[in-house]
């Protein structure tokens, strides 16, 4: 149930359309999943048969559907599909990202904006995922795995920890920040129940504080995305103003039309220029949840694009690199693809020149295995991201009995020459094992087994 003093802000805020307001709320909401360009194209959404389908036009990859169950598909399992409310996918479709981008996610977890970012700027851009949850940390991980992240990390920081380790660094600097959520009452009852004019206060020092701590993270020139899921002004518009106040190299910036013309202005705000380029996500205006959206650019200053912090992964030594380089051959068609590092006693993948934190470090690049004895046994983090590339590939398909025996940790059936090999669903990377004698024993973790 609606509590009654926020409809009565509500009526305030929407005027005459506060009543198609609380009509969308009390209807069936809208879901929503994004194809995964990393690992899948759109031939994928051809297997999700008892589910319909329609392209959300101002929406990359963004896809409506209809049913339940869709997170138990093998599709799914594969990282071909992420579910996320369309209107949480219009904030990072406002930013202007491009393929070799630089992006920091502050609030990250459970990943739906970082992943959409990730694959925008593909495999040779980073994105750096923070999340101050540890337990909400461990949930991005196994995002990032499920969809083959190439090149990201996940800390687990305080954004004033964060905002310390990098100068001018970022291309793109997300910011959805924790809110008081009045956007997901649709969603959620409990939502609603916790919801109080003071927790809204509290929320807005939040938000404020986290973007002072954050704003030297990006770039001259680059953007900062803030957004938020509630239609308090308190946490959308009164934020912007005070954010503008203390950071004059900040301007506000216009999104792209399509976006805006699923939106409303932000509301009227004393001594902000432009406030009407911050929008406002409504129910009755398009489909998805609340969502409210600020786009900042930095305007040029002087720094310089830095890390303050000494790297912590190191080389691999003669005897580590002789046993992973040995692997590499033997696995992939282009070993070259992969940098193997050493990080706490592990061996990871590291793309481009990103160093990695010395402390709360959930994951560091793609983690590729360890080193048992002489020999190497690879993680599934490491089929995930690098399976497409495998010498020895098991190609099942949509109605195959080996689908759901694989998903259930099963030994299935192969014919491929022996050794470590990848297990691909209509072409998109399940997971890995080691065939043998025309089977395959499963490397498909226990924990995600159906």
């Amino acid at each position: 149930m609606l509590p009654e003093q926020f409809k009565a802000r509500m009526r305030l805020i929407l005027g005459n359309e506060y009543d198609a307001f609380i009509t969308a709320l009390e209807s069936e909401r809208t879901s929503a999943l994004r194809l995964n360009p990393l690992k899948a194209s759109e031939d994928i959404l051809s297997t999700l048969t008892p589910f319909t389908l329609q392209k959300i036009p101002h929406i990359d990859y963004g896809f409506r559907y209809t049913g339940a169950g869709i997170g138990n598909t093998p599709a799914h399992h594969a990282g071909a599909i992420y579910v996320q409310d369309a209107g949480a996918m219009c904030a990072v479709e406002a930013l202007s990202l491009f393929p070799g981008a630089r992006v920091l996610d502050v609030c990250a977890s459970p990943g739906g904006k970082s992943t959409q970012a990730a694959a925008k700027i593909g495999k040779d851009g980073f994105l750096v995922a923070n999340e101050y949850v540890a337990s909400r940390a461990k949930i991005l991980v196994e995002n990032f795995e499920r969809l083959g992240l190439p090149s990201a990390m996940v800390l687990n920081l305080d954004t004033k920890e964060l905002g310390a380790m990098f100068d001018g660094y970022f291309d793109a600097v997300i910011c959805d920040a924790p809110c008081s959520g009045e956007g997901m009452f649709r969603k959620t009852d409990e939502a609603a129940a916790h919801w109080s004019e003071e927790n809204i206060r509290m929320c807005a020092e939040r938000q404020l504080e986290i973007l002072l701590n954050i704003k030297n993270t990006v770039r001259a020139g680059g953007e900062l995305l803030y957004s938020t899921c509630t239609y308090a002004p308190e946490e959308n518009e009164e934020v912007v103003r005070a954010f503008l106040r203390a950071c004059p190299d900040f301007t506000l910036s216009r999104v792209p039309q399509r976006i805006e013309e699923q939106t409303a202005p932000a509301l009227p705000t004393e001594g902000v220029e432009n406030i009407t380029y911050a929008r406002r996500f409504y129910p009755h205006r398009s489909e998805g949840e609340g969502q409210f959206i600020a786009l900042f650019k930095r305007e040029n200053v002087d720094v310089l694009q830095t890390v303050l912090y000494k790297d912590a992964s190191k080389p691999l030594s003669r005897e580590q690199e002789r046993i992973i380089n040995d692997f590499l051959k033997d696995v992939l068609s282009h070993p070259e693809i992969v940098r193997p590092r050493e990080l706490s006693g592990r061996l990871v993948h590291i793309s481009g020149d990103m160093p990695i934190p010395q402390k709360k470090v959930f994951m560091g690049g793609v983690l590729l295995g360890e080193i048992r004895g002489k020999n190497f046994f690879p993680s599934h983090q490491f089929f995930s991201a690098f399976g497409k590339d495998f010498k020895r590939q098991v190609r099942l398909h949509e109605g195959d009995a080996d689908v759901g025996a694989y998903l259930h940790g099963e030994e299935i059936s192969a014919d491929v020459e022996n050794g470590w090999c990848a297990v691909l669903y209509e072409g998109v990377v399940l997971g890995g094992g080691k065939a043998s004698a025309g089977r395959v024993k499963n490397h498909y973790p226990k924990g995600l087994r159906k």
